[in-house]
């Protein structure tokens, strides 16, 4: 990082914490530090020594504190509940910036968090009341191997430059369906994905990685490192992965076809059970399907709509074996389409454009649930709550109930002790996504109330003792049980890994694994 006098007088409030006059904006971007506002009211930056942070920082790099340009588009959340605190936002340009950024805060005691992309909502996240975004944006591409079996991705890249990037060049690989989440984000915590069918979880895609671990340390880990383990479900706990070595296959289908089936409130049952009979069929169904569905307000509908989606790889037209059970039970509008693997995110809505994808101000909280097999009686049973609790008076009208149903067999072929990941058995991913402008905690609280109502009622159904929750859509109150698995062996196994790689807890925001 390049520095001069204005960057010198920068780094002498930074080091003395002397006051800032109100309107002073100092912004030089040929310098890659960018200052303005306030100085942070956190007590480390009493000591905190910006100048020598700014040295060691490639000249691609940028540090940006409040009132600078960029440092408010950076540290923006896309749900706005229980947000965490920055106070300065570094931009790391290479793989050694994330390392010295990582060493500096360690020297000064600086909390620290990296942001990557969107819909990370976990509550746990407020747990960092001050501290360094590390904004990975820059570390961004794909580069596929000559032998054209692997890709290096680096720590920054968003899902669907990944998906473009292969595809130009005739392969694909399992990635986050959404089109604006980070790659790896999704991955760490196993990662669902179109592809999973035939290939497994996001994270079963590993070869190696360079991750930096909480001492600022630099490592290549392989499947020969305990690490290994861990980072393939729970690797938020672990390090700032800053690029990843992952399998790539031909993509060998390029048509995809999918048949949008909506239906009125009245059919809640009949089509759940219809799904069970005749796609999950007990957790076999077939590798070329996926059927996801969306529950949602819309104008003049008695509550909401069932927008049901029947996806098939390698075909014109999704074959009526699939979809003629659901016509049978009256949908209201059916709109079969066709195109290819690139166009499955703009299909069900959350494409980069579509609203999912936005920083709109809103909070976004989730709930959710894994389970075997959708309980008809229970499906009717949310549908009413749910109804009553996003009417038309509601703050929660425009929310969402999102059904994600992938086939399995690249899943369930990885043998579940083999990663941090302990839901392979589950077949149905579920979760109330209830979008709301924020209002203070009296609404954070009714939220939480009618969300983790919704989900009781689909542990009930299931006959679960014990929360079945993915941690990339997690609310944060279902505790590493709920998130890594009740098993004794997984929590003990997690806590021994954490306590020799981050022993200090500096990853411990995400679903923090809990120590003695």
């Amino acid at each position: 990082m390049r520095w001069s006098n204005a960057f010198m007088a920068v780094a002498a409030w930074a080091s003395t914490a002397a006051a800032v006059d109100d309107d002073l904006v100092v912004e030089e971007s040929s310098l890659g530090i960018h200052i303005g506002g306030l100085p942070p009211s956190c007590s480390f930056w009493a000591s905190a020594n910006l100048t020598e942070l700014g040295t060691k920082l490639s000249p691609g790099a940028d540090i940006y504190l409040p009132g600078s340009s960029s440092f408010n588009s950076l540290s923006q959340r896309w749900s706005e509940l229980q947000i965490p605190q920055v106070n300065v936002t570094v931009s790391p340009a290479t793989e050694n910036d994330v390392v010295e950024t990582v060493k500096w805060a360690n020297k000064y005691r600086v909390p620290f968090l990296v942001f990557n992309g969107v819909h990370g909502s976990i509550t746990t996240l407020g747990q960092l009341d001050c501290g360094v975004n590390i904004a990975v944006e820059k570390l961004s591409g794909v580069t596929v191997a000559s032998s054209g079996l692997t890709a290096t991705i680096l720590g920054g890249t968003q899902s669907k430059l990944v998906t473009d990037t292969l595809w130009a060049a005739d392969k694909q690989t399992v990635t986050g369906t959404c089109e604006c989440v980070s790659y790896l984000g999704p991955a760490l915590g196993g990662g669902h994905g179109w592809l999973q069918g035939h290939y497994g979880l996001v994270a079963d895609q590993f070869v190696s990685m360079n991750i930096v671990l909480g001492d600022g340390t630099l490592k290549t880990i392989t499947p020969s490192s305990d690490l290994w383990w861990a980072v393939k479900g729970a690797g938020h706990n672990f390090g700032i992965v800053t690029s990843v070595a992952v399998k790539v296959y031909p993509a060998n289908h390029k048509k995809w076809a999918i048949e949008t089936l909506m239906f009125t409130g009245d059919k809640v049952q009949a089509v759940y059970q219809a799904a069970n009979d005749y796609l999950l069929k007990n957790g076999t169904q077939p590798v070329d399907v996926i059927n996801w569905s969306y529950w949602f307000n819309l104008p003049d509908f008695d509550g909401p709509v069932i927008a049901f989606y029947i996806i098939q790889e390698g075909v014109d037209a999704v074959d009526p074996i699939y979809t003629a059970p659901f016509h049978a039970i009256g949908p209201f509008s059916v709109d079969p389409v066709v195109g290819d693997y690139r166009d499955l995110a703009r299909w069900v809505g959350i494409d980069l454009a579509a609203p999912p994808c936005q920083k709109a101000g809103l909070a976004n909280p989730r709930f959710p649930v894994y389970l075997e097999k959708y309980n008809a009686t229970a499906q009717q049973q949310i549908y009413n709550i749910f109804k009553a609790g996003t009417n038309t008076s509601s703050p929660f009208h425009n929310s969402l109930f999102m059904f994600e149903g992938y086939s399995l067999q690249g899943v369930k072929a990885v043998p579940s002790a083999s990663t941090a990941f302990a839901w392979r058995g589950d077949n149905l991913l579920i979760a109330p996504l209830l979008q709301y402008t924020p209002a203070g905690p009296a609404l954070d609280a009714a939220a939480k109330a009618l969300g983790n109502q919704l989900r009781q009622v689909l542990y009930e159904g299931a006959g679960y003792t014990e929360p079945h929750a993915y941690v990339n859509y997690a609310y944060g109150d279902e505790g590493n049980t709920g998130w890594y698995g009740p098993q004794l062996w997984r929590q003990a196994k997690l806590k021994l890994l954490k306590a020799k790689y981050d022993p200090l807890g500096r990853f411990s925001y995400y679903g923090g694994i809990t120590l003695p």
